[in-house]
C-alpha cells in the first residue's frame, strides 16, 4: 500500500457496514442496500480504496497499518442535508412566531451580526463542529447577504476538508435596511464568490436568493443571469412554506400564475435547484417541479416548529409526474442539527396523513438519496471503491433507553436502524471521518 499521505491518517476502518445501491422499495427490500457484519475499508488519498468482508482483505493490509476497528458500531456514509442556515446558530429553539414574524423577531436580527468578519469565522467554526458532531458530512447552507460570511464558511470548510454547497442570501427589499443588498450588488458579490470559491477543494455554490418576498424582479433576474453564465452552480431557495407567504408572494407578484411560477418566469428551475418545504402547492406546481426535475426539500422539523403545515410524500411522488426529494434539517427553523431527530419526525408528520417511511428509505434519503438530489452521487453518500471517504459510525447502544430497547432485537438490521432513528440523537454518532481522517469522535465522557 502507498505511504499515507498526512492529510489522511487513517488507512483501514473495520466493522458492520450499510450502504444504499438505489431506492429502497418499502421495507425489507434486502436488494436496495449492502450489509456486512465484518467489513473493513481500505482508504487511501482520502478515498475508498477497497471495501469488503474483512476475512478477505485483511491480507492486503501492509505491517503496522492503523485499523480502526468498531465490532459493535455500523459505519454508514456520512448524512448530507440538504438545506440549513449557517448564520442561525443563535436562533435556533425561539419561541413562539410563525414564519414571517419569526424571521423579523429572530432571524434578521442575527443576521446582521455577520456583517463582522470575526463574529462569521466563530459561527463557522461552531456551525461546522455542530454538523460533525452529528454526522453530517456535506450540507447546503445558506450565508447571511454578506460576502464575507460566505468567504468565512468557505475558508473552514476547506480547513476542514469536507464537501459543501453554500451561497450568499440575496436581498433586496422587505428586510432590514442592514441586510439589504440591490440586484445589481447581489450579481457582483455573488459572482466573485463563484469564482472564489466555486470548484476550489470540495467547494460548490448555490445562487441564494432568500425566497420571493425579499427579491425584486430585478433581482430573480439576475439570479438566473447567474445560473446561466455558470451552468454547474446551483440554487437555492424557499417556496411555499407558509399560508401568510404565499398570500405575500400572490400581491408582490400579481402577474404570476403561483409561487412555483415566479422562480419559473426567471429560470430558476432546474435538477440543480433545491426548493426548501414545498408544503402548499396545487397540481400545476407539482406538475412544473417535476418536469424541470427541480428537488423538494422536506423539512420536518422546522415545518413542525413554526406551525407551516405537513409536508405530503405520497402528493410529491405520485408516479404519474414525480419531484424529486430531500431530507433536511433547517436549523434554526429547525430545532435539531441531528437527521436522526430529523428522520423521527419525518416519520412522525407522515404517520399523521395515514403515510410511512421504513427506517430503510429514511436512511437511504439521508445518505445516496440526498446525493443523488444533488447529482453527486459518484462523489458521495455510499461506500464504494472510488467515492469520498466521508463516513460515519453509529451506536444504536448510545444511551440507556436504547440498550434497553436493543435486547429485544435479535441481529433485525431494519429494527435497528428504527431505533437509531427514534431514539438516536448526536450520542449516537460514534465517530465521523472526512477523507478517511477522523473529526469527530465520542467517548462516554463526552
Amino acid at each position: 500500500m502507498a505511504e499515507r499521505p498526512s492529510s489522511t491518517p487513517v488507512t483501514a476502518i473495520r466493522g458492520r457496514l450499510l450502504s444504499f445501491v438505489g431506492s429502497p422499495n418499502g421495507a425489507h427490500d434486502h436488494a436496495s442496500y449492502r450489509y456486512l457484519d465484518d467489513a473493513l475499508l481500505l482508504i487511501e488519498d482520502g478515498r475508498v480504496k477497497a471495501v469488503g468482508p474483512a476475512a478477505e482483505l485483511a491480507c492486503r493490509l501492509a505491517p503496522g497499518t492503523v485499523v480502526e476497528h468498531y465490532p459493535d458500531g455500523l459505519i454508514l456514509p456520512g448524512f448530507i442535508d440538504t438545506h440549513i442556515h449557517f448564520p442561525q446558530t443563535r436562533v435556533i429553539a425561539s419561541y413562539g412566531a410563525q414564519l414571517l414574524e419569526w424571521l423579523e423577531k429572530y432571524t434578521f436580527v442575527a443576521e446582521q451580526k455577520y456583517a463582522d468578519a470575526g463574529h462569521a469565522e466563530i459561527g463557522a467554526r461552531s456551525f461546522l463542529d455542530e454538523l460533525l458532531r452529528n454526522g453530517t458530512t456535506t450540507a447546503v447552507v445558506y450565508g447571511s447577504v454578506h460576502p464575507q460570511s460566505v468567504d468565512a464558511f468557505f475558508a473552514e470548510s476547506v480547513r476542514r476538508g469536507t464537501a459543501m454547497i453554500a451561497g450568499k442570501t440575496m436581498m433586496d427589499r422587505n428586510a432590514p435596511t442592514a441586510l439589504r443588498d440591490t440586484a445589481n450588488a447581489g450579481y457582483r458579490d455573488s459572482k466573485a464568490l463563484i469564482e472564489r470559491w466555486h470548484g476550489k477543494s470540495r467547494q460548490r455554490y448555490a445562487v441564494t436568493p432568500r425566497f420571493a418576498i425579499t427579491s425584486s424582479d430585478a433581482q430573480l433576474q439576475v439570479a438566473g443571469a447567474l445560473l446561466n453564465d455558470y451552468p454547474d452552480v446551483y440554487l437555492q431557495t424557499h417556496l411555499s412554506e407558509n399560508l401568510a407567504e404565499i398570500a405575500e408572494v400572490r400581491r408582490l407578484f400579481p402577474w404570476a400564475k403561483s409561487y412555483t411560477d415566479v422562480y419559473d418566469r426567471f429560470g430558476l428551475l432546474g435538477p440543480r435547484s433545491i426548493f426548501g418545504h414545498c408544503l402548499h402547492l396545487s397540481e400545476a406546481e407539482l406538475q412544473r417541479l417535476s418536469e424541470s426535475g427541480s428537488v423538494a426539500a422536506f423539512c420536518p422539523t422546522s415545518n413542525l416548529f413554526i406551525g407551516s403545515g405537513l409536508f405530503d410524500w405520497a402528493k410529491l411522488t405520485d408516479p404519474r409526474r414525480p419531484v424529486r426529494l430531500s431530507l433536511a434539517t433547517d436549523v434554526g427553523g429547525g430545532t435539531s442539527y441531528s437527521l436522526l431527530r430529523t428522520m423521527a419526525e419525518a416519520y412522525k408528520v407522515l404517520q399523521l396523513q395515514g403515510q410511512s417511511l421504513p427506517a430503510l428509505t429514511a436512511f437511504y434519503q439521508a445518505t445516496r438519496g440526498n446525493a443523488e438530489a444533488l447529482g453527486m452521487a459518484g462523489e458521495i453518500g455510499s461506500i464504494e471503491a472510488g467515492r469520498a471517504a466521508d463516513l460515519i459510525v453509529l451506536d444504536a447502544r448510545a444511551t440507556p433507553a436504547m440498550r434497553h430497547r436493543l435486547e429485544t432485537i435479535d441481529g433485525d438490521l431494519e429494527e435497528e436502524l428504527f431505533v437509531l432513528m427514534t431514539l438516536g440523537d448526536d450520542r449516537a454518532v460514534r465517530a465521523t471521518y472526512i477523507q478517511g481522517r477522523r473529526q469527530h469522535h465520542r467517548t462516554e465522557e463526552s
